[in-house]
Order: C-alpha cells, then structure tokens, then sequence
C-alpha cells in the first residue's frame, strides 16, 4: 500500500488498516511456524506496511509537523560551511 492511499485515509481508516495488517502478519508467522509459508517475503513487506501506517498514524495525530528530508544540494552546503543538520 502507498503510503499516499494512507495519508488519503481517515483516523478510523487509519486504524483499521493497522488493525488488518497486524492481524495478517499474525497469520503469515502462523504459517512460518508450520511450515507452510511458501513466499517468506510477504513477512518482510507487511511489516513494511505497519510501520508506513503507523508513520502516517503518528504524523496525523501530531498534526503532520514533520520535517521535510533534505536534498543532497543542501547537506552537501552543510557540511561545506560546517553548519548543523
């Protein structure tokens, strides 16, 4: 899931989709465990998906003050004049 189909939910959407990828993570160790997972890279990417959408959750609830990642323009005149990130 993009995390642009995320940010495009509400509170309660936000939290249903946690609520269901957690639920299926659970079911993907379930089937690691007995051995009949046979894509073991659906672990990895739902766990991706659980952090995106508690990010998003996180930055929602905190009113979406986030600081912007800067460009590679600006750190490298950082690290040129010594300035702090």
């Amino acid at each position: 899931m993009n995390a642009s189909e995320l940010r495009a939910k509400d509170a309660a959407g936000l939290e249903k989709e946690v609520s269901d990828l957690l639920k299926a993570h659970f079911g993907l160790r379930m089937q690691k465990a007995t051995q009949q997972l046979t894509n073991h890279s659906q672990l990895g990417n739902t766990r991706r998906d659980i952090a995106r959408a508690k990010t998003i959750q996180a930055e929602s609830k905190a009113g979406g003050k986030t600081a912007a990642p800067k460009s590679k323009a600006t750190r490298a005149a950082a690290k040129k004049t010594g300035a702090k990130k």
